[in-house]
């Protein structure tokens, strides 16, 4: 039997048409028809595809001898599946989660702001406020601003939390999510980009109001310029956490970028690792500092992070390939 012939009987088998075998091997429906029409032949790389997808050896799709399935032993891993409406719903929250975002983020940012502006008007009262006063004053209104960011944060979490799996666990999706997510990319592109220029030229512009302030002999001036220029930076950070958050909840269910199923391993494995990883280098940390630096004023142990920094992607790279290893083993 040859590639074309089994691949007609696999496909009617999972019950699946060419149009949603093309979408989910991400080809045309034209491709698959010739893959069945024994006009071409798929690339090594669809061909792992197809294996992974029937749960059927590689040798059975290219051995034309091989006339009974031969199935491959499937992930133990619970893989789940996002429908339509889930995609959806992620989507909307997603959207409504990036306008709270950038705005507890631009809180935090008006927090410094404004304690800055607050020292800087106590002058202009009729009295004059003290310095302790104005200071505590200013720290008040900046924990005020700093809680309700929090609880914003807090409050988005929570409402998108069923849906974090899809930054660690590798998912399948029902026909038609593909196509859909890839249609509100392609119309959210041209917002994408615009929103990450006006961010980073307000970035850009921002310090230009803090030079300006410089050159000024007012000191009230200087600190409303200073203030002026977080604020400024603020809303450029706006622009860009709106545009990326929207972003990476597509690319999240098109399991694109940074949200692979090689990176999501990656990411599960540093998970893993990071906790040992760092309470070692603490300890090692603690150990230079009472030991070997002991009684010295300036000690030199402040040295261990920086090179633990360094070194732990080269640790994850490590575990990484004994992992995989172990994984070829099993095989």
């Amino acid at each position: 039997m040859i590639f074309a012939d089994k691949l007609i009987r696999l496909r009617k088998k999972s019950g699946m048409s060419q149009e949603e075998l093309a979408e989910k091997m991400n080809v045309s429906r034209q491709s698959v028809s010739k893959w069945e029409g024994a006009q071409s032949v798929p690339d090594l790389e669809k061909i792992l595809q197809l294996s992974k997808l029937f749960g059927v050896t590689i040798d059975y799709l290219l051995k034309d001898e091989l006339e009974d399935e031969e199935f491959v032993e499937k992930d133990t891993e619970r893989c789940r599946k996002i429908t339509l409406a889930q995609a959806n719903e992620f989507l909307e929250l997603r959207k409504k989660a990036s306008w709270r975002i950038a705005l507890a983020t631009f809180l935090n940012i008006t927090a410094i702001a404004q304690l800055i502006i607050f020292g800087g008007t106590t002058t202009l009262s009729e009295p004059p406020l003290p310095e302790n006063t104005a200071g505590v004053l200013g720290i008040i209104v900046m924990f005020v601003l700093a809680a309700v960011a929090v609880g914003i944060y807090l409050y988005t979490g929570a409402q998108s939390r069923h849906f974090e799996f899809l930054e660690k666990e590798p998912f399948e999706t029902e026909y038609g999510v593909v196509g859909m997510v890839k249609e509100r990319q392609k119309a959210y592109r041209d917002t994408y980009v615009r929103s990450n220029i006006i961010g980073t030229c307000l970035c850009i512009i921002s310090p230009v109001l803090l030079f300006i302030g410089a050159m000024s002999d007012t000191e009230f001036f200087t600190v409303m310029m200073f203030a002026a220029t977080l604020l400024i930076a603020g809303v450029g950070v706006v622009f860009f956490i709106t545009a990326g958050v929207r972003e990476a909840s597509m690319r999240k269910l098109l399991q694109d970028g940074d949200y692979t199923p090689k990176r999501k391993r990656r990411a599960r494995l540093a998970a893993k690792v990071s906790p040992i990883y760092w309470s070692i280098t603490i300890a090692i940390y603690l150990f230079w500092l009472l030991f070997i630096d002991s009684g010295k004023y300036e000690s030199q142990s402040w040295v261990v992070f920086p090179v633990a920094g360094v070194l732990f992607a080269a640790v994850l790279g490590v575990c990484g390939l004994i992992e995989r290893g172990g994984n070829n083993d099993e095989r």
